[in-house]
């Protein structure tokens, strides 16, 4: 009986090697060094910092402060979420060919084809800058305070939004949307009735899914002045109160854990 034998370990070799090839060079140009983490002095300092997140301060003046910053957390990055949203889903339209009346006979005509494009490179542009260089800009334009740090999410996530909306409506089935837009239906008609039921699940999820990154995002913001609980965190971490850090590491983590039960739970109700 002939051993069993993978007949593309060849292939599979020959991408390994490549890929160690390649990584060597990233790494030595990021001065990747993990082994630092395990000098004695780092460990120590580690595990004193470590050490002071138990037990996590608990007093009323101090949950009430946490309480208030992660509401404002939360109205921060769903503020952020609705703004983008209304500037995503135009675009998203705008840049997916299925909606296209021109593109039923094969080729764009010029005019659409050229809007198509410049809504995609302003996606393009959009989602290049990070959320964290939006809010440095509208902090020095509109001072400290949430309001920066919602203009940043809205700007950036218009861009994630629309971008991805417009790939999970081509992605899917177009002859229900081209029958309609033959028969004289409006671009809005084939969407609602057409290509938005058969991806709502899917948009559904990934829109729940950004609302959770931009909660992350909002705390990250904090740090640069744009309030919440990231500022709250950024004043603990500059004291060394582990207390207070553990504290608002656990509302984060119920955070995260929160939109992750209301993306299952729209997840079954749209299926």
């Amino acid at each position: 009986m002939k051993p069993l034998r993978d007949p593309a370990w060849h292939t599979r070799l020959s991408l390994a090697v490549l890929g160690l090839v390649v990584m060597w060079p990233l790494l030595n140009l990021t001065e990747f060094e993990p082994w630092r983490m395990l000098d004695a002095a780092a460990l120590q300092a580690s595990a004193q910092f470590v050490g002071s997140f138990w037990p996590p301060q608990h007093d009323a003046d101090f949950l009430h402060l946490l309480l208030r910053e992660s509401w404002r957390t939360v109205a921060m990055a769903t503020a952020g979420v609705s703004l983008a949203l209304l500037g995503a889903v135009p675009l998203a339209l705008l840049a997916t060919r299925s909606l296209s009346v021109s593109a039923l006979t094969g080729r764009m005509a010029a005019m659409p084809a050229l809007v198509r494009h410049a809504v995609r490179a302003l996606l393009v542009v959009l989602r290049s800058v990070p959320e964290l260089v939006w809010a440095l800009v509208f902090v020095r334009v509109v001072g400290l305070g949430p309001t920066s740090g919602v203009l940043a999410i809205a700007l950036s996530y218009t861009g994630m939004l629309g971008k991805v909306y417009a790939e999970i409506l081509e992605s899917g089935e177009a002859l229900a949307c081209q029958t309609l837009l033959r028969q004289g239906a409006g671009r809005m008609q084939a969407l609602c009735f057409a290509l938005a039921p058969q991806n709502a699940t899917e948009l559904m999820s990934y829109t729940v899914y950004r609302w959770e990154c931009a909660i992350r995002s909002s705390v990250v913001l904090g740090f640069v002045g744009a309030g919440g609980l990231g500022q709250l965190m950024d004043s603990a971490m500059k004291l060394l109160d582990g207390g207070q850090v553990c504290a608002m590491l656990l509302v984060f983590v119920g955070l995260v854990a929160l939109a992750d039960r209301v993306s299952h739970a729209l997840r079954v109700q749209f299926a």
